[in-house]
């Protein structure tokens, strides 16, 4: 029978704040969050202290409560990425990486399936025996849902030992039947959300054994192919493995970039974004060796006071220079966009293909277009080599650019070097 783990570190980002202050997560009121970015940026985690007044993990900072007194710890994603990094070293002293899945920095999927026989321990104490020599050496506290696959290991773990003392929970078929069937509500299992629940709600299906017991023509009409999926682990079943995972080669077909600016934006400042944003991807896509046929752009405004403009052009060549890209992306821009409402979301898409596809137009200069392509791959070169501020465009230096801010950031947050 296959044992698979699903480790997450308790309120990660906290925790190492914690860590590097020697505090206790659990006795310590500390939220991590970037005050410059006002009352309403959202935390990226509340200590299980904070947790324990009510306090979402993903509060407001003017949500929380102004009685409780608590530190406030601004995002180092640089340092968090070293902890999961030092994390991840002390699986691989035990697991071999083949049997390792990380699915976020504070989770990984293991198969400790062969590695039970191997130190002569049972599928508790093998979990144990990790969870104590991360905190031993980082003071972090793991919790480990453990299951017969991968789909039950993780709901073990979301719902039963995120919530129990222990912080271990094991499922099989029977025990999931037993204890979850019946659970709701429905979006605390994994891969379903609101939408799902409220497809489901129209034929009074409200929980897993609901789901179970329909008949499956009816849920391949509501959710087409994915209604297998639904159905499987409905019965608490998972047919992939970690080596599924290992194995499995992405077949991306689009290249994309967006972002929430940090105040509202109007048109001509919004374009200077967009620039920047441009300019992104298309030293992506020389730097994969990739070019694109069909741009699109997305632009969303500040409150939702209108709806979002935006649309798709496909070019009669493919290419990946910016000079070019950016022409095709602003007539998007000029043609769709709302010159009057304050503009706070930007999304660019290309679609992708292999460089190989590469479509020229016969009336252009291709000496040009190769000196241009060239000066773009010997900007990358600099770039890979010594940090992405290292050659910057002149546009990047207008008052409302943000790309040489956004460089030093790590998943859109501080990432703590230099402090």
């Amino acid at each position: 029978m296959a044992i698979y783990y699903c480790i997450d570190l308790k309120s990660f980002y906290a925790s190492c704040e914690c860590a590097e202050r020697n505090l206790d997560p659990f006795k310590t009121n500390l939220v991590v969050a970037d005050s410059t970015r006002g009352e309403g940026t959202i935390c990226l985690a509340v200590t299980p202290k904070m947790k324990s007044y009510g306090v979402s993990s993903r509060a407001r900072i003017f949500e929380i409560p102004k009685d409780i007194t608590y530190i406030k710890a601004k995002p180092r994603m640089m340092l968090y990425m070293k902890y999961s990094q030092k994390i991840y070293g002390i699986y691989l002293r035990y697991v071999s990486k083949d049997d390792i899945h990380v699915y976020s920095i504070d989770e990984v999927f293991i198969d400790a399936t062969k590695y039970l026989k191997l130190y002569g321990l049972n599928e508790y104490e093998f979990s144990r025996l990790l969870m104590n020599e991360v905190y031993k050496e980082t003071k972090i506290t793991a919790t480990c849902g453990i299951g017969t696959n991968l789909y039950l290991a993780k709901v073990a773990l979301d719902i039963m030992s995120k919530h129990d003392k222990s912080n271990v929970w094991y499922l099989d078929e029977d025990l999931y039947k037993k204890l979850l069937w019946n659970h709701t509500p429905l979006t605390d299992f994994w891969r379903i959300g609101i939408g799902t629940c409220n497809r489901l709600s129209t034929i009074n299906v409200f929980d897993m054994e609901g789901i179970s017991k329909t008949d499956p023509n009816v849920l391949k009409k509501l959710f087409g192919i994915d209604y297998e999926i639904l159905l499987d682990h409905s019965l608490g079943k998972e047919p992939c493995t970690i080596s599924d995972i290992k194995n499995y080669k992405s077949k991306d077909n689009s290249l994309s970039l967006s972002q929430i600016l940090f105040e509202d934006y109007s048109y001509n400042d919004a374009f200077t974004i967009v620039k920047e944003m441009v300019d992104v991807l298309s030293l992506e896509l020389i730097d994969r060796l990739l070019v694109t046929n069909r741009v699109s752009l997305y632009i969303g405004y500040s409150k939702d006071l209108v709806n979002p403009t935006g649309g798709s052009k496909k070019l009669d060549y493919s290419t990946n220079l910016f000079s070019k890209l950016l022409n095709e992306v602003k007539l998007i821009f000029d043609k769709t966009t709302n010159k009057f409402a304050p503009i706070r979301r930007i999304g660019i898409s290309f679609d992708i293909y292999n460089e190989d596809y590469e479509l020229y137009d016969l009336f252009e200069d291709s000496n040009k277009i190769q000196r241009e392509k060239d000066l773009e791959k010997t900007i990358n070169i600099i770039k890979n080599k010594y940090g992405k501020n290292s050659v910057l465009r002149g546009l990047n230096f207008d008052t409302k650019a943000n790309q040489i801010k956004r460089n030093k950031l790590i998943g859109g947050h501080n990432s703590g070097e230099n402090e």
